[in-house]
């Protein structure tokens, strides 16, 4: 999944980016509203966090410009400010959600989790299709109760398909929520990542979990 992060405190910035990064987002950067505005009308994101006290345009009114231009990732406000008419401020403008600064490491990444979930129409942090079931909190891949030994970048490919099983996922879709923003997009490497998932998931090819539809992308297989 990919994620922006807004913040100009560059200590902090670099504290979230990195705390992302382990748990397997891949993340873009912005130290202020209008770098932020850009990459929001140029990039598709999973989820974003945003700092309300942003230079050059605020964090209220980014998102406020974001809703407007029909931009419907979900959005967690960080905030330093704890009146709750500021964090009302923030949810009317179009924000999902609120964390009050300092946090808790724990509580903000099963806070991007749950939005994450909420914006695919997933309610639980286990997400099954047929006998292959994604726990997206310990980014677990089972089938049928056998865990899969899976690497970070089959896991996010798998993770993406699964939490979008009624879509048709393209290529370059594929790779514009896995990698960051400067990756080669004319790569073939998703064919590869898609091919080792088919092993591992259905060794005797009996299942076909994911389905190709030519010249259009992949998808889990909807008959499992």
């Amino acid at each position: 999944m990919r994620i922006l992060i807004v913040e100009d405190d560059a200590r902090l910035l670099t504290q979230l980016d990195q705390l992302m990064q382990r748990q397997g987002y891949s993340v873009d950067l912005a130290d202020d509203g209008k770098k932020a505005l850009f990459l929001f009308e140029e990039y598709p994101y999973d989820a974003a966090i945003v700092d309300v006290g942003l230079p050059e345009i605020d964090g209220f009114e980014l998102i406020k410009r974001i809703r407007q231009k029909d931009i419907a990732c979900p959005v967690l406000i960080l905030t330093a400010r704890d009146r709750w008419q500021e964090k009302v401020e923030g949810l009317d403008a179009g924000a999902d959600d609120y964390l009050t600064k300092p946090f808790q490491e724990e509580e903000l990444l099963a806070r991007v989790n749950a939005l994450i979930r909420r914006a695919s129409g997933q309610s639980s942090p286990k997400v099954q299709v047929g006998p292959i079931t994604l726990d997206t909190v310990t980014q677990e891949v089972f089938v049928k109760d056998e865990v899969l030994d899976l690497t970070a970048y089959e896991y996010k490919v798998l993770e993406y398909l699964m939490m979008n099983p009624k879509k048709i996922i393209s290529k370059t879709e594929l790779t514009e929520h896995i990698y960051d923003q400067d990756f080669d997009l004319d790569s073939n490497v998703i064919e590869v990542f898609v091919g080792r998932l088919r092993k591992k998931l259905d060794p005797e090819n009996s299942y076909k979990p994911i389905e190709t539809l030519r010249g259009r992308g992949y998808r889990i297989n909807r008959q499992l």
